[in-house]
């Protein structure tokens, strides 16, 4: 029987693919650009150092010349995966697990993938019965998270296993970030509605105060990925000098009952308790998904909790800035845009020219450079991300570092260099626009997406 190890790229080259080992690769494709092999390789590194986009262009290529190739679908999925491109993944498993020899290592990706999509049930049994398959296929880690071990009698209630015996609530780490808004390139009109809506009340509050205006509240920063919400929400507590609490659904989600709302709880009683604070969901949508989608009564217990803390029904929230960021705003309850919540949605779209000059300039600082145009890299580099240009500069590094190592020098970074690396990346914001075009021409209701169609100009 075919085994395939859906870690096994990363497996693989951990002891021997090295960063500078990419570039050699690259040049002996470009002698040999049929050689399937050496392509494989090239694939699997990229993957095994994170370079997650350019491993996909490179199995995606892979798949054009072999469509039929099993191995090279299951690491694609893998890939999208990583890469939190969860729905692509899925499609590409769905249709493996129609194949009578799907290996036991597209039944794991799919558990993992029925886990975050909150379907715990039937995460648990598709591991087990991959397991059973096949016994290599196991992860210790992955069925930790999901609350199971070797038994197969453990109970599972409405698709959570049944509450453990730890009543005390997490603690969380906080951090009193040095990063302001002017760490931040560009998005001058987004720290503009942050200043009015969540810092001017806290540092104004005499003023707000006088017309019934209370410090603290919450907004929903949407967009592609990789376009600085993250970076927003914590330069926001550095304007303040606050504490900044970064929660992502790992620190949340749990598979016992009732676990997931004592944490949520905990989150909230700790920034009250270190007021004044910003508290930041990542990924909100997987903590604040429409219950109208959801089969069972698990994850709306957690949604309303979510929801009461939100409300301060017990505690007042006063001097917490609640922030969230999400890729998927179609998936939230329509409740969390109610007054008081998340009544303030704002739109992060890629940085335009002027912010990508910014960024690169900001990414630059500190390394030895010559003569760079910031000015004509911003042109050249239309729609990426911040995170898109992070990676170039990265890749433009690499190549100098290769270099260093030649000739003994510190050769500076050239526009030249810059450019050479942003050619050979792609926009990662192209996927994320695809699909919000047809929620802002379909599913517009009450101009949630009206941003989004101005700055697509539907």
């Amino acid at each position: 029987m075919f085994r395939y190890n859906c870690f096994s790229a990363l497996m693989h080259s951990r002891g021997f693919a090295m960063e500078e080992s990419v570039d050699p690769l690259r040049q002996a494709l470009a002698h040999s650009p049929d050689n399937i092999p050496l392509r494989r390789h090239l694939a699997a590194t990229l993957q095994s150092l994170g370079r997650l986009a350019e491993a996909e262009t490179e199995f995606r290529e892979l798949l054009r010349r072999q469509p039929d190739d099993l191995p090279l679908r299951i690491s694609l999925a893998m890939v999208y995966y990583q890469a939190e491109k969860y729905s692509q993944s899925m499609v590409i498993v769905e249709d493996l697990l129609k194949r009578s020899d799907t290996p036991a290592a597209v039944m794991v990706i799919h558990a993992r993938l029925l886990a975050r999509a909150g379907e715990v049930e039937r995460a648990v049994r598709q591991y087990r019965d991959a397991v059973r398959q096949e016994p290599e296929a196991a992860d210790t880690e992955f069925a930790d998270s999901l609350g199971i071990g070797a038994e197969e009698d453990e109970e599972l209630s409405d698709g959570r296993l049944r509450w453990n015996d730890d009543p005390e609530g997490p603690s969380f780490p906080m951090e009193k970030p040095d990063q302001t808004f002017a760490d931040v390139g560009g998005m001058e009109s987004v720290k503009e509605e942050i200043r009015v809506k969540i810092i001017m009340p806290l540092t104004h509050a005499d003023i707000y105060k006088a017309y019934g205006k209370k410090a603290g509240g919450g907004i929903l920063m949407y967009g592609p990925p990789g376009c600085g919400k993250t970076h927003l929400a914590r330069a926001t507590a550095g304007e303040v000098n606050a504490a900044f609490l970064a929660i992502g659904i790992h620190d949340v989600l749990e598979m016992w009952i009732g676990n997931s709302e004592r944490n949520l709880h905990a989150i909230f009683e700790q920034a009250r308790g270190n007021r004044p604070s910003v508290l930041f969901f990542d990924e909100v949508d997987a903590l604040a998904a429409n219950r109208s989608e959801m089969r069972g009564t698990g994850g709306r217990m957690a949604i309303n909790q979510f929801l009461n803390e939100l409300d301060g029904v017990k505690t007042s929230n006063e001097g917490i800035l609640i922030l969230a960021a999400t890729n998927a705003p179609w998936h939230l309850d329509p409740a969390f845009r109610r007054p008081g919540r998340f009544d303030r949605v704002l739109f992060i779209p890629p940085p335009d020219a002027p912010a990508r000059a910014s960024i690169l300039r900001l990414l630059c600082k500190g390394k030895p450079q010559k003569d760079i145009d910031y000015d004509t890299l911003a042109k050249k580099s239309e729609q990426f991300s911040g995170a898109d240009l992070k990676g170039a500069i990265d890749l433009a590094i690499e190549g100098k570092l290769q270099e260093a190592a030649r000739t003994g020098t510190i050769p500076p970074l050239t526009t030249k260099d810059i450019l050479t690396a942003i050619g050979r990346m792609k926009p990662s914001t192209r996927e994320w626009f695809a699909t919000a075009k047809n929620y802002a021409l379909f599913s517009n209701q009450g101009g949630m997406y009206d941003d989004v169609a101005k700055y697509m100009k539907l």
